[in-house]
């Protein structure tokens, strides 16, 4: 029982259900059984809170979130498909985040010394709330990536969950907006929600352009004397008596 509970042994677990979790995506496709619509007589109230589950247990094993939005958006429309993808991705990050933090955390902190996975854990466990809310904010870090950085710092529970909620409604409602509108792709709704979407991957991008020099480690002044070629020692054969 104390193997079990050894850092590495949960780490190793931790991998196993992470690749059983891409295998199963890859075989099935289960966000395609989102997107062909639910009973009839069941209630939105019902079919939201169904899909939102879903909708988390995907984005844990993988599922890549744009298709889950648009899917959102075809079922629902932009009010409840907002409501549902929203709803999905605090429960998606909450339970990656909980796998990781449960499972992985201790074994690898120790492995934290390289200077990106240094600044991050830093920047994360000083500024939790306001580096979540950014890396949601802007679409530059992967979804997952971001949730098991997360989980890995010591960044608390209330900061990582507030901030995916808060984060993930911009880019989130394009998607659910662009999916909604979708048998009409001429329609402005479509080309706005399109558009916001270019521009705010963009953005991201340039962010993460001029933020990297952040984590570059600091250069020490080089004097001229360094500059100067040095020259060995001349050793003369000049005996010096007493």
């Amino acid at each position: 029982m104390s193997l079990l509970l050894a850092p590495r042994a949960r780490l190793s677990l931790l991998v196993v259900l992470l690749v059983a979790a891409g295998g199963c995506v890859l075989l099935f496709e289960p966000q395609r059984l989102l997107s062909e619509g639910w009973p009839a007589g069941l209630p939105v109230g019902a079919a939201v809170v169904l899909f939102a589950a879903a909708y988390g247990v995907c984005t844990a094993a993988f599922v890549p979130r744009p298709l889950l939005n648009l899917a959102a958006g075809a079922l629902f429309g932009t009010q409840f498909g907002l409501v549902a993808a929203v709803g999905g991705s605090v429960l998606g990050a909450g339970i990656t985040f909980g796998l990781g933090r449960v499972m992985g955390q201790e074994a690898l902190r120790p492995f934290l010394r390289g200077r990106w996975l240094a600044a991050a854990d830093g920047q994360l466990s000083r500024h939790g709330f306001r580096s979540m809310l950014a890396a949601r904010l802007f679409p530059g870090v992967p979804f997952v990536v971001a949730n098991y950085c997360a989980a890995v710092s010591r960044c608390g529970w209330s900061p990582f969950l507030l901030a995916t909620g808060l984060g993930v409604i911009p880019n989130t409602a394009a998607y659910v907006i662009a999916g909604a509108s979708s048998s009409s792709p001429g329609s402005p709704a479509f080309l706005a929600s399109f558009g916001f979407i270019a521009v705010s991957m963009a953005v991201g991008g340039a962010v993460a352009w001029r933020k990297r020099h952040r984590l570059a480690p600091p250069r020490t002044p080089v004097t001229a004397y360094e500059l100067m070629p040095q020259h060995p020692p001349v050793v003369s054969g000049t005996s010096h008596g007493p």
